[in-house]
């Protein structure tokens, strides 16, 4: 194991929001570190191929456009930012340093002061068939699209909420893949609701519109309070069933309809990634929308330990805000080293301030209008199991709950549910959502990750 010392500032998560602090802080003479996992910058939204190709008809200009501004906003820097990718943190070590592993081993990383912008990762919600190959997150679908230039599959619908279903459906076409459904399972009438608020960013909304007169044009249905039922198939995914949801989104199965497919792509929603801010011990919140979130006051900086938290990973906002949030860290960073005054400081973060207000207003917006209902939890049945890694099913959270389980520990302890390697971070949004409806909502505590958040192999301890 090595060990270095510097005053760098160290970002976890080359993303938006960690390219755009680290060019801010550059902007001011100050040097940073940049952390990812990842073999490129951008993080999951902006990173792009991960190899050469000559062309990428399926993503769209926007996208483009974006991922160049990234990289632009990091070579006009890169003087000042050393980059590390394909690094993984495993968690604090000591005081003021980080464990990290790479092909070369474990390192520590010191630091004087440190960023998280570490993201999210996708909600899973569990339903009959859910565990069959062929069935994948949204997120994952993209990925494959845009990183691995690779078609997830041949025959594909989407099931979920949000903005990501119209985009993922057109990138899909565009690939070539037959995209035979898209399933949103909140009525239109309530995004129409949303218009005033989708108003704060016109050029995403008429980007939104194009998408659905592609979709029109191409002759791929697009149906507004539907969603899944379940996914059949033997040893690959084969059909699902699809319904009408109520207003609860409860599936009204008399009505469901069967559609052949060999992959679909699910999304209901994200999680704020706060697995690193909660081992170093900073405050947490629950907020419906982006699960636990760390304490933070108005400069994104966390009042019980020195580190900021920005991007998604301080609740899901979408890249524009989280270059915003990455900007302010920054600028608060720079003046608490003495690179600007406090009229620099409150001059540049006001008109970041006010871009970011606009967003929050459009995000706000969707996040009414992909409102999480309870009758997602109905999808999954007795036998679904809703923890993969311990094969925990639902009758035995139902059975725990009966015996007077009221906390997740509790419910951790009884059934195993969290147990395993990912240390829940596929299974606790669904179990925590469960002990809600179960009226459960005063101290009911969060699956608290252990170190190191991943493992380590035999061959790096040597």
């Amino acid at each position: 194991m090595t060990s270095q010392t510097h005053d760098k500032v160290v970002i976890v998560g080359g993303g938006p929001a960690g390219t755009a602090a680290a060019a801010e802080l550059a902007c001011h003479g100050l040097k940073s570190v940049i952390i990812d996992e990842a073999p490129k910058l951008g993080g999951v939204i902006y990173r792009g191929p991960l190899r050469k190709t000559d062309s990428l008809p399926h993503l769209d200009d926007n996208l483009k456009r974006a991922m160049t501004a990234l990289q632009t906003r990091y070579q006009a820097h890169r003087e000042s930012i050393e980059v590390k990718t394909q690094t993984r943190v495993l968690g604090p070590e000591g005081s003021n340093q980080l464990l990290l592993s790479d092909d070369s081993g474990l390192s520590r990383q010191p630091y004087g002061h440190l960023i998280l912008a570490t993201g999210c990762h996708e909600r899973s919600v569990p339903f009959p068939g859910w565990q069959l190959p062929g069935v994948m997150l949204l997120g994952g679908v993209q990925l494959q699209l845009k990183s691995g230039l690779v078609r997830p599959g041949q025959r594909m619908a989407l099931v979920g909420t949000g903005p990501l279903l119209p985009l993922v459906a057109c990138q899909l076409h565009k690939a070539g893949v037959d995209v035979v459904g898209v399933y949103e399972a909140s009525p239109f009438a309530k995004l129409a609701k949303e218009a005033v608020a989708l108003l704060n960013k016109p050029k995403l909304t008429l980007s939104g519109m194009s998408m659905m007169s592609y979709l029109k044009k191409h002759k791929i249905p697009f149906k507004y309070g539907w969603g899944i039922v379940s996914a059949q198939g033997e040893e690959q995914l084969s059909s699902i069933h699809v319904a009408p949801y109520d207003s609860q989104w409860r599936p009204q199965r008399d009505l469901a309809e069967q559609v052949a497919v060999d992959a679909i792509g699910v999304g209901y929603g994200f999680v704020a990634r706060t697995q690193l801010a909660m081992l170093l011990g900073l405050e947490h919140t629950y907020s419906k929308v982006s699960g636990y979130v760390p304490a933070l006051d108005e400069w994104h900086q966390s009042q019980n330990h020195s580190a900021f938290v920005v991007g998604d990973s301080n609740g899901l906002l979408g890249a524009d805000a989280a270059i915003c949030e990455g900007q302010l860290a920054a600028l608060r960073l720079a003046w608490q080293c003495g690179k600007i005054t406090e009229s620099e400081l409150f001059s540049r973060a006001t008109k970041v301030n006010n871009k970011l207000a606009r967003i929050k207003k459009f995000r706000f917006g969707f996040d009414r209008f992909s409102d999480r209902q309870p009758g997602l939890l109905s999808l999954a049945q007795p036998q679904t199991v809703v923890c993969r890694c311990e094969q925990v099913r639902k009758e035995q959270l139902d059975e725990a709950i009966a015996q007077g389980v009221k906390d997740i520990t509790s419910l951790k302890m009884r059934t195993r549910i969290g147990m395993g390697d990912c240390q829940g971070k596929t299974c606790s949004s669904y179990a925590l959502d469960y002990l809600h409806q179960a009226g459960l909502t005063e101290n009911i505590g969060v699956i608290k990750p252990r170190f190191p958040l991943d493992p380590i192999p035999f061959t790096l301890m040597e």
